[in-house]
């Protein structure tokens, strides 16, 4: 079988869907994978699974990720960076990754994405409707990722918990990360927001980490708090820093830099903050990211 030729440019990507749409099967087939873990063991993972669930906005810009191609240039300028392990999206992103040669090497999460859409009435139904551990094993990536917001005011919280403990067990099934990102969840004027509070983060820890008939495979997706040590206290689980979206880039990395040096954090798993840095520099703001896990 002669290798699938990877795309020089987008035309070409929307070309080989319309002519050929078993190409995107064959580039993940022939892709050169790695293993998760190497060097000094940390990780640095650029996210870009927010256009997927609606999240377009950056700060002030309401409308920043409207463009897909600016988002893939941005995400091949990040990977560029020898420093960058990899990338965590949903599989529309990942695909057009693929196609163009820019996931060699590369450590690759897929994300399960969440039904709950920001600013919906059923916000807080996160029934998965993006990658499943089936096709993250064919695609030989690494894990996956899934959203686990619990709100105790909202019956359907249990439907996310069990589907997140299902996908748990799934992705341990083919020797995958399982990569919780919980969050205690409650509307505040009509509005859904995450609680931030130590205490909050430590109790979504350890629900999270208790889901699925195995933890061997689970690692942890955490925002960065007040009492961070106190935090991962938590868990025993290696951890990826979030990044978010915060109004202070350079407040973030001051976060971020403090709280790697804790024994369970692993690396970062950051989008917005270095694909959309104020200056739109995002060679910079990834090199600043990467000396940090180095």
């Amino acid at each position: 079988m002669s290798e699938t030729p990877r795309c020089r440019d987008y035309a070409e990507i929307t070309d080989v869907r319309a002519h050929d749409p078993a190409a995107v099967g064959r580039a993940w087939q022939e892709r050169r994978t790695r293993s998760t873990l190497r060097g000094n063991g940390r990780l640095m993972i650029v996210a870009a699974d927010h256009p997927a669930r609606g999240a377009l906005a950056v700060g002030s810009r309401p409308t920043a990720m409207n463009s897909r191609t600016d988002l893939l240039d941005r995400l091949r300028a990040a990977l560029a960076d020898p420093g960058v392990d990899g990338v965590l999206a949903t599989a529309d992103i990942l695909d057009d990754l693929v196609l163009l040669g820019a996931l060699e090497d590369k450590v690759v999460f897929s994300s399960f994405n969440r039904g709950g859409l920001a600013g919906s009435t059923f916000e807080l139904d996160d029934r998965m409707t993006g990658a499943t551990a089936a096709s993250t094993a064919a695609a030989k990536m690494n894990g996956g990722k899934m959203l686990c917001r619990i709100d105790l005011d909202d019956p359907g919280t249990v439907a996310t918990m069990t589907a997140c403990a299902q996908a748990v067990d799934e992705l341990a099934a083919h020797g995958l990360i399982a990569m919780l990102e919980p969050f205690m969840s409650s509307r505040v004027n009509g509005k859904v927001r995450n609680d931030l509070s130590p205490d909050a983060v430590i109790k979504s820890v350890h629900i999270g980490q208790g889901l699925g008939a195995t933890s061997a495979y689970t690692w942890m997706k955490l925002p960065v708090v007040d009492e961070m040590d106190r935090v991962m206290e938590s868990t025993t689980m290696p951890t990826l820093l979030l990044g978010g979206d915060p109004a202070d880039p350079q407040e973030a990395f001051a976060s971020w830099e403090k709280a790697l040096s804790l024994p369970s954090v692993r690396g970062l798993i950051v989008g917005r903050t270095l694909l959309y840095p104020p200056d739109d520099d995002v060679s910079a703001a990834v090199a600043t990211a990467v000396a940090m896990v180095r």
